[in-house]
């Protein structure tokens, strides 16, 4: 009896060794590669808001609002809005969840992660109400004020249909200023990055390089744009099989998109390629 009983001893000792500990069995799943650069255009039209941009590493999250009977409610047109579709319960709850569970960022040891708020209804109200929205998750935002920045691991910028005096008012607030193209060089503490869309802007369309002026335009807004200590970010890309890789290689800072596949296939590729060439 005394043997048997050691030969099980033994039996489980070997399975712990194949198998490895417990821990590196049941243990939560590895994080995903964070990616400064990939964000997720009218995200909340995914399968899982936020959660799944978040499994693909994206740094950058876009949600549209509306202010209605008194909440923030997440959609791109009106009569899609749904009262348990609050800003709250699709991303500042289970962003501060994470931000929490990681020691202090959304991914451990990451970059800040932007929320991009994109306001459907005017008015000093719906301002109003956003920031006060913000206020319970200050200890992850980003603090805005004159002339200083600090960051959090949350950076929160408003955009659309926004009356940014409000903003302008306050310092500090938890919230900055998604500019367009006349804004490039303006303060990085109130407008931190520059939105605007392509084909407002530009006629290349994705195949070839880009010619004259688009070419020049963009490294000039883009050079602008860095030099002010602003991102910059552009809506409506083209479908052409090369924007990506120029804008990726010209500089643009936010790279948008609906594929949150593809877009992680790419950064990854370009990634790995920049580190072998280091090395």
């Amino acid at each position: 009896m005394i043997r048997f009983v050691a030969c099980l001893g033994l039996l489980a000792v070997m399975a712990s060794i194949v198998a490895g500990p417990i821990s590196a069995q049941v243990g939560t799943p590895p994080s995903p590669t964070p990616l400064p650069r990939a964000h997720a255009h009218n995200d909340y039209e995914h399968e899982r808001p936020l959660i799944d941009a978040l499994d693909h590493g994206f740094c950058g999250v876009e949600a549209d609002i509306f202010f209605i009977d008194g909440k923030l409610l997440v959609a791109h047109d009106i009569e899609d809005v749904r009262p348990d579709r609050t800003l709250e319960s699709l991303y500042l709850d289970p962003l501060l969840e994470q931000v929490r569970n990681n020691g202090g960022r959304v991914y451990p040891g990451g970059p800040s992660v932007t929320l991009l708020i994109d306001i459907k209804n005017t008015g000093r109200e719906t301002a109003l109400a956003l920031l006060d929205a913000l206020e319970p998750y200050r200890e992850m935002l980003t603090v805005f004020s004159k002339d200083a920045t600090q960051p959090g691991a949350v950076t929160v910028i408003v955009s659309g249909f926004y009356p940014y005096d409000v903003l302008r008012e306050r310092s500090p607030r938890l919230a900055a200023i998604d500019g367009r193209i006349p804004q490039l060089g303006e303060s990085p503490h109130e407008v931190p990055l520059v939105s605007e869309s392509w084909t407002k802007l530009f006629r290349w369309r994705g195949h070839g390089a880009p010619a004259e002026p688009d070419a020049s335009n963009l490294k000039r807004m883009i050079a602008k744009a860095h030099a002010a200590g602003q991102r910059i970010r552009f809506w409506n890309l083209p479908d052409g099989p090369g924007t990506l890789p120029v804008l990726y290689e010209m500089g643009v800072d936010l790279l948008n998109t609906d594929d949150l596949g593809a877009m992680r296939t790419f950064l990854l590729e370009r990634m790995r390629a920049e580190t072998a060439t280091k090395e």
